[in-house]
């Protein structure tokens, strides 16, 4: 938020002075004034209206309290008292708050200013007594309209209007990777509009909580990299959430969080009814008579835990699961923090590779083929195989990651550990 708004020269007479301040009195307060300044303009005047060298460049120093954003102008003319005019116009927010829209505000207003007083000696020649006049009212406008609405447009002759918009700076998204599932917060084919990207709207369409990255980027028949570039886009304005690929043979557990769940009836509520079965797909009438209660949801998601997969929780609570959408109902827990996806690693030992793949060579070459060649063939495409799965046996890398990458299913993975050697699979 922004505290406030100040206007300063170099005056020929008095050095660094401040001639228009919005609010009033908050930078420097008049005589009669019994209001506390803000900061002490005498001494940071000689950052606001620096030395030559140091003009046309962002300025900003901190107080114990607020920060102050600036870029002095220096203008050379021999019009001007010294043949020199210097002003700054400089916002003063929080020393807490997130500066980084607010110096693109400060960059443009400097050069609107300036660019004002070459064409028509816009403020040297403005004569008003201070906090009046139409400098004070661009600041007074301003100071209101961004802290409102984070937008202005503000006239200010015939042929100049200023147009300022406050974008939202957002922390960087999570790491995307290829097996990572988007999931949309927002009606995204209402945000669309015909001149957006080609790539992101050919992405928009398999968004949908089911497709990962990898997959999304095969159904647009779009490349790798710019679908991740939309996505992360995506991901930066909080229109999407990350998800894990759901499967029946994944394993969840819940966290310490459930409680909250617990103690909410409203949660439970939103998630009997985002876990319910459409009416054509809900054939049972004791689900369309009786729809399933918070504590059943609550009971369900105390039976997850680690080392049972969602196929062994389905066939054990199968009356009632029966009745809702399994996969909605372990989205809803994931989405709201009090479930964990528990994923499996693979590590293999050191000399597993270099034992196994010499003797699979060797037993080829042994063995009654049609002819030598086909068998060097074979010999030779098992142990790409082996070379493509084993940088991901080091224990940092899920099988999802893994099934993903080498584009097969985790029945074909398990066949491939078990032929590679000695894996071992841990579950965190």
């Amino acid at each position: 938020m922004i505290r406030a708004i100040f206007f300063s020269i170099f005056d020929v007479h008095e050095g660094p002075k401040v001639l228009h301040q919005v609010p009033a009195d908050s930078i420097a307060p008049s005589n009669k004034s019994s209001q506390t300044p803000l900061l002490h303009f005498p001494s940071v005047s000689s950052y606001i209206i620096p030395r030559p060298e140091y003009c046309s460049k962002l300025i900003t120093f901190c107080t114990p309290a607020h920060r102050v954003l600036c870029q002095p102008v220096c203008l050379h003319s021999s019009t001007y008292p010294r043949n020199a005019y210097t002003f700054s116009i400089a916002l003063v927010l929080d020393a807490s708050t997130p500066f980084a829209s607010y110096a693109t505000v400060t960059l443009k207003l400097a050069s609107l200013l300036q660019t004002l007083e070459e064409q028509s000696r816009f403020l040297s020649r403005d004569t008003s007594a201070p906090n009046t006049g139409k400098i004070y009212a661009l600041c007074e406008i301003l100071l209101e309209d961004l802290n409102n609405y984070c937008e202005s447009m503000i006239p200010i002759d015939d042929s100049n209007t200023l147009n300022i918009k406050l974008f939202p700076t957002y922390p960087p998204p999570p790491p995307l990777f290829p097996h990572h599932v988007p999931l949309s917060t927002v009606r995204l084919e209402s945000l669309t509009d015909p001149n957006w990207d080609l790539t992101m709207l050919r992405v928009l369409p398999h968004i949908n909580g089911i497709n990962s990255v990898k997959q999304i980027s095969l159904l647009a028949d779009a490349d790798y990299k710019l679908v991740r570039k939309a996505i992360e886009h995506l991901l930066y304005y909080g229109c999407l959430l990350l998800l894990d690929i759901f499967s029946f043979s994944a394993s969840y557990a819940s966290t310490a969080d459930l409680v909250s769940f617990v103690e909410d009836t409203d949660m439970q509520e939103e998630c009997a009814a985002y876990v319910a079965l459409p009416p054509v797909l809900n054939n049972s009438k004791a689900s369309q008579s009786d729809p399933i209660s918070g504590f059943q949801l609550v009971e369900l998601y105390l039976k997850l835990r680690q080392g049972q997969t969602v196929k062994s929780f389905y066939v054990d609570n199968v009356e009632i699961v029966d009745r809702i959408d399994i996969r909605r109902f372990i989205t809803f827990g994931v989405i709201k923090g009090f479930l964990y996806r528990v994923h499996r690693y693979a590590i293999a030992t050191s000399q597993t590779s270099r034992r196994k793949r010499e003797p699979k060579i060797k037993s080829k070459q042994k063995a009654d083929e049609p002819t030598a060649a086909e068998s060097q063939i074979d010999a030779t495409e098992s142990e790409k195989h082996q070379l493509q799965l084993e940088k991901f046996l080091d224990g940092t890398h899920c099988f999802d990651e893994i099934c993903t990458e080498l584009m097969f299913g985790e029945r074909e993975l398990m066949r491939r550990l078990k032929a590679f050697g000695d894996v071992q699979i841990i579950c965190r």
